[in-house]
């Protein structure tokens, strides 16, 4: 945070509070969602209580409700893997319910096989992508299609004439598009292997030992968090039609201050491969777009 300079008061500094993302507090240091949790527990109990009351003995609804409470103020103040407790058991029963197993193939095929008593097998994987050029340009469902990385802003952070300059400079983004478009956000285990080794292979050409000792530390740091903890990377990718709104795209995001970038084909080609297996670390260096022919240069 550095000293800004006003003509009147001088030199003064601004105070960014850690926690401007939190969601505000409404009661006894809680938030509306985790006071409808639990209020809304205590509510549920209530009414078996004045339904069922008569059926079971009173220390029985005393321990029951205890055990209720409980549950309920473990699932409103609880976090797991960076979410509240409630998103993430959510998301798990939503994975619970879906199917363990999704393959192409036409229903018919797999009755068929169902009916003879035989396994049904899954089709090939045929991807919508029919073709990518050295340039980036990916054909799918007959139409060129460019897909663009972008960054991220916070708007947050933001004063709120800003705020909506943003949001109507992303508006006529939107409004400028003439074909069909999509924004796609991801989340991905990040490596942070390749960054500790990096630093210890830099670390001998430190002119100070203090600052070898403090990059080897820094190293250490790294694995450690690896190992204990499941650090992700976010990828924000858009992909547009045609090559000339892919142009006009890259230009309004960054006007927004957003880096965005057309991606060429084999990044484009490695984003494939990446949506396809999303819990495989990435294979590092770059991969080869169809039709290019792959050849290996011996060193020995």
């Amino acid at each position: 945070m550095s000293p800004k300079y006003d003509e009147t008061d001088g030199l003064y500094a601004a105070r960014i509070p850690a926690n401007v993302n939190e969601a505000d507090r409404i009661a006894f240091g809680l938030t509306f969602r985790q006071l409808g949790i639990i209020g809304g527990a205590g509510l549920a109990g209530f009414g078996l209580y004045r339904a069922f009351g008569h059926l079971l003995p009173a220390a029985a609804w005393i321990v029951a409700g205890v055990i209720m409470f409980a549950v309920a103020i473990v699932v409103a103040l609880g976090r797991r893997d960076g979410l509240p407790l409630d998103v993430w058991l959510r998301h798990g029963f939503a994975l619970a319910g879906s199917p363990r197993t999704l393959a192409p193939g036409t229903a018919r095929a797999s009755a068929v096989a169902a009916v003879a008593g035989q396994p049904s097998v899954p089709a090939p994987l045929r991807s919508p992508v029919t073709a990518v050029t050295p340039a980036g340009v990916l054909t799918s469902e007959g139409s060129d299609k460019v897909l663009i990385g972008c960054g991220t802003t916070n708007i947050h952070l933001r004063t709120g004439s800003e705020q909506g300059a943003l949001l109507d400079g992303f508006g006529r983004f939107l409004n400028s598009l003439t074909g069909p478009a999509q924004i796609v956000v991801a989340a991905q285990r990040h490596d942070l292997t390749v960054y500790a080794q990096a630093t210890v292979d830099y670390a001998p050409r430190l002119p100070h030992p203090a600052l070898r000792a403090a990059a080897d530390d820094y190293a250490e740091f790294l694995l450690d968090l690896d190992s204990e903890r499941d650090p992700l990377r976010r990828q924000v990718l858009a992909v547009v039609t045609g090559e000339h709104a892919a142009e006009g795209a890259v230009r309004a995001l960054s006007g927004l201050g957003v880096e965005a970038a057309a991606l060429d084909g084999p990044a484009v080609v490695s984003a494939l491969a990446n949506a396809v297996d999303p819990f495989s670390p990435p294979v590092p260096g770059p991969r080869a777009v169809p039709g290019a022919p792959i050849t290996l240069r011996s060193t020995s």
